[in-house]
């Protein structure tokens, strides 16, 4: 360092280069700046966007849903051989349940694989015929009945034929 009045070098004083390093020490404090916390929460959120958009739809497919209606069929078919009594299944625009016929009355079956069943949402059942009921006969015959099950343009088909056979396709 030069003094003007000599104009000869002088040895820097030890506090002034302790001071002048205490400043730079304290500009360059350990942590993130702004811009280093806003473009990782950046990445993070289009990581997360791009998880949310592949990630599978939670609600089980339209066939596995038919899966599920001709196992439960075929119970019915079932349950009028064993227990000798005519067994029904009412389609509805929400869902489907089942009923025994006792004596004159059709009586709800709510126990094990029969109670009522809702569609997944937005799911929409065409029953052909229109009838909406598949009874089956205390021998498992059954007048037929064709249930199209469709949603987010997929569909699937359970046929159940005038011998009560059921085949999901």
């Amino acid at each position: 360092m030069r003094t003007w009045a000599t104009g000869r070098a002088e040895a820097a004083r030890p506090e002034a280069a302790s001071a002048r390093g205490a400043r730079d020490r304290a500009k360059q404090r350990p942590g993130f700046t702004l811009v280093e916390l806003l473009v990782t929460i950046a990445v993070v959120g289009l990581a997360a966007t791009a998880v949310v958009l592949v990630a599978p739809d939670p609600r089980p497919g339209v066939d596995q849903e038919a899966e599920r209606l001709g196992a439960r069929l075929v119970a019915a078919r079932e349950e009028a051989l064993l227990t000798g009594r005519a067994t029904t299944v009412e389609f509805r625009a929400d869902g489907y349940g089942f009923a025994r016929l006792d004596g004159a009355t059709w009586a709800p079956l709510t126990d094990g694989p029969f109670g009522p069943e809702r569609w997944e949402d937005e799911t929409r059942a065409t029953v052909t015929p229109a009838e909406a009921r598949a009874t089956f006969d205390p021998t498992g015959v059954t007048d037929g009945v064709e249930i199209v099950l469709s949603r987010d343009g997929a569909h699937a088909t359970v046929t159940v034929d005038a011998a009560g056979e059921v085949v999901v396709e």
